[in-house]
């Protein structure tokens, strides 16, 4: 059975597919993923980087290179995004690159977009994005960034470790993954969230935010 949420996937799809771009511009997101369409048709990325996917936590890390010298790195996140707009937008920052690895930093604004949205809810629709990436790419490793404990969505963070504990238990069961834990790392003795990691907005990370973040990542980039 066809549920309404994969019944929004197809009709966007096939919206794009048969009328004019004029009205695909109102699609989610058309701005970020016409830019990186842009970027690939000027220079297509080559094969065997290391692609990131996700959320602004992931946009936002812009130097990410420079904190990963010696790698290979492909950031096709973009900022508000949910784990449906990953799905959404599969062909286009995903199966449109021959990555060699994949890192996936995406479920906080499942959350915040929608006081409904249940655990259950995220981690399934974090396992059907793993079973498309396993669909297309049958060996290549994927690593989950679990949701850090944004200051700004302390009210979410039950439902963040809930559901972090959940797809870590997840991946424990699929081969070639691993489970990134930076939540537990963004915390002080005390178990409160560390504060000067993040931007005035409290949502994002300054650099010592994703100084913390390298320390964690490095440990599982693949050379």
């Amino acid at each position: 059975m066809i549920t309404n949420f994969y019944k929004s996937i197809i009709a966007a799809l096939l919206l794009c597919s048969f009328i004019p771009n004029a009205s695909c511009q109102t699609a989610p997101f058309y701005k970020e993923i016409h830019a990186f369409k842009k970027q690939d048709s000027s220079n297509f990325p080559g094969r065997n980087q290391i692609l990131f996917i996700g959320s602004s936590s992931f946009t936002k890390w812009t130097d990410i290179q420079d904190y990963f010298p010696g790698y290979s790195i492909l950031n096709r996140a973009f900022g508000g995004s949910t784990l449906p707009d990953l799905i959404r937008y599969r062909y286009e920052i995903l199966y449109a690159y021959q990555p060699k690895q994949v890192f996936i930093y995406c479920g906080e604004n499942d959350f915040a977009d929608d006081d409904t949205v249940t655990v259950t809810t995220v981690v399934n629709r974090f396992a059907t994005l793993f079973n498309l990436i396993r669909a297309r790419y049958k060996s290549v490793p994927v690593v989950y960034v679990s949701m850090k404990p944004s200051p700004s969505r302390v009210h979410l963070l039950p439902k963040f470790k809930e559901a972090n504990e959940r797809i870590r238990q997840y991946l424990a069961n699929q081969t070639k993954t691993t489970f990134v834990d930076v939540y537990h790392d963004m915390l002080l003795p005390d178990g409160s969230v560390m504060q000067d990691i993040f931007l005035d907005d409290k949502l994002h990370m300054n650099a010592k935010g994703y100084a913390i973040w390298k320390k964690r990542l490095e440990k599982v980039l693949i050379k």
